[in-house]
């Protein structure tokens, strides 16, 4: 795949060093595919080998309503995916996406700009050094309303975020969270009004740029900070593809989906 072949993000780079990726499905409230998560890899490897690429900005298209509204699977997209042999549909969990942001070593900062569902707040928790966030903005840990498990490494992630009890608590009752309260948890760093949201991700960009920010001693320490845990997240994204191969089969997971059709609080069976 080459970056003009990009259908799902927008991608653009500017001589002061900034580049920005937005996530461009607005017809789908910026839902993501398995292309959206393989544009977003090649994105990664197209600034590691730019000098002149060094801070990333991630965000959602506004016409989207959403910073992402999650993941977004139908069979009629599998002849479309067929043009690209790289996509693993087995990997669920994004591990080759995971990882290659988690080995990135230039800053990546989040504007969180509507809902984010699912990979919408998995994918910036595993990806970003900053987030930050619009007042009217909120989380969605929504895996136990659909039968199945968070991916992008969130399994380690969150417990390493807010303690082992609030992941938990998080992750099996799936209840919305307010920009607020994902401050509080310690899960952003920053909440701001709606339209201040991506200047100011952009002011703080710049800080991390040459004249003012030491790139090399922030790329070591990016580096430095995420060694110790690169063994831990590849294990668990393991551990996690596993658990959404057999939650994706399971009749929760269908009775989720028919729910979602139906409008109505599915009725799980444990199976």
């Amino acid at each position: 795949m080459q970056i003009e072949d990009f259908e799902d993000i927008i991608y653009e780079k500017e001589d002061n060093g900034i580049c920005t990726a937005t996530i461009s499905r607005p017809e789908a409230r910026n839902a993501v595919t398995y292309i959206s998560f393989l544009e977003m890899y090649y994105l990664l490897e197209d600034m590691e080998n730019d000098k002149n690429a060094r801070v990333l900005i991630l965000t959602g298209d506004p016409r989207g309503n959403a910073f992402t509204s999650g993941g977004y699977f139908k069979p009629e997209m599998m002849e479309e995916m067929r043009k690209y042999p790289e996509i693993d549909l087995m990997d669920i969990a994004q591990k080759k996406v995971c990882m290659k942001f988690w080995n990135f070593n230039k800053p990546v900062i989040v504007a969180i700009n509507g809902m984010a569902i699912g990979g919408g707040i998995t994918m910036p928790l595993a990806g970003a050094d900053l987030i930050y966030m619009a007042e009217d903005a909120w989380l969605g840990f929504f895996f136990s309303k659909r039968g199945i498990i968070p991916e992008f490494g969130c399994s380690f992630l969150l417990p390493l975020l807010v303690g082992f009890q609030k992941a938990k608590e998080i992750c099996y009752f799936g209840e919305k969270i307010t920009a607020q309260k994902a401050l509080d948890l310690g899960l952003i760093n920053k909440v701001l009004p709606p339209k201040e949201l991506i200047p100011y991700a952009r002011k703080q960009a710049l800080k991390l740029i040459p004249p003012k920010g030491p790139s090399l001693s922030l790329k070591l320490m990016k580096k430095t900070m995420h060694a110790y845990f690169r063994d831990i997240l590849e294990r668990t994204l393991d551990l996690e593809n596993r658990g959404l191969r057999k939650t994706f089969t399971s009749k929760d997971f269908n009775e989720s989906m028919k729910a979602i059709k139906e409008k109505r609080d599915p009725v799980f069976i444990g199976r």
